[in-house]
């Protein structure tokens, strides 16, 4: 039996590290310089739902898209509960399929199922995506809305123009994630605060 344990654990680590290794890390925003693929840009918005007795707000730590057709994952990290993204996609469908949510040392994860395009020969932009994260408890939840009008599109067209000047003549397409909204289950992920099991109070 303890060896049936051990061989099970070491394939559980096995299975980790391969996904792990299919995974691209980005940055919230790409080096100008370093664009080879298409620039997607957008707005991630943080906000609180609910009372907590927590002092340290929530924000986005990191997201991850998926490509549709490689199956290949890029998870860009943020860290910020309200901040432009853009980032260096190759064209082709996407999905939104997880945010991490990080409260000081607390975090939380939740699985996210959001499809959008991105453009070959233009300026992809996604919107701005607002997570309304629910007040610590048990069966905790997020909301993922996404949202675009034209007070925000000429507010991406400042960011593009002081942060990425090169660009100012690129058209920019619109394509929002769609369903334009969802709910996921929010789940403890480690690292945690380092308290014996029976002084942990949050379990979801």
């Amino acid at each position: 039996m303890k060896r049936i344990w051990v061989f099970q654990g070491r394939l559980l680590g096995a299975l980790v590290l391969s996904m792990s290794g299919c995974m691209t890390e980005l940055p919230s925003l790409v080096n100008p310089d370093q664009v080879r693929g298409s620039l997607v840009v957008g707005r991630i918005v943080t906000v609180l739902t609910g009372e907590t007795s927590r002092r340290y707000p929530p924000e986005v730590r990191t997201f991850e898209l998926e490509d549709q057709a490689s199956q290949k994952r890029f998870q860009v990290e943020v860290k910020s509960h309200d901040k432009y993204f853009a980032v260096d996609l190759p064209s082709g469908d996407y999905r939104l399929k997880r945010v991490q949510i990080s409260e000081g040392p607390f975090m939380s994860m939740a699985d996210l199922f959001m499809d959008f395009s991105v453009d070959a020969d233009a300026i992809t932009y996604v919107g701005t995506w607002r997570f309304g994260v629910d007040s610590p408890r048990y069966g905790r939840m997020v909301v993922a809305s996404v949202s675009a009008d034209q007070a925000e599109a000429a507010e991406v067209r400042e960011f593009l123009n002081s942060q990425y000047p090169g660009f100012h003549k690129n058209s920019m397409m619109e394509s929002l994630p769609q369903p334009s909204q969802v709910e996921a289950r929010l789940y403890e992920v480690m690292p945690y605060p380092r308290y014996p099991r029976y002084f942990r109070r949050h379990w979801w």
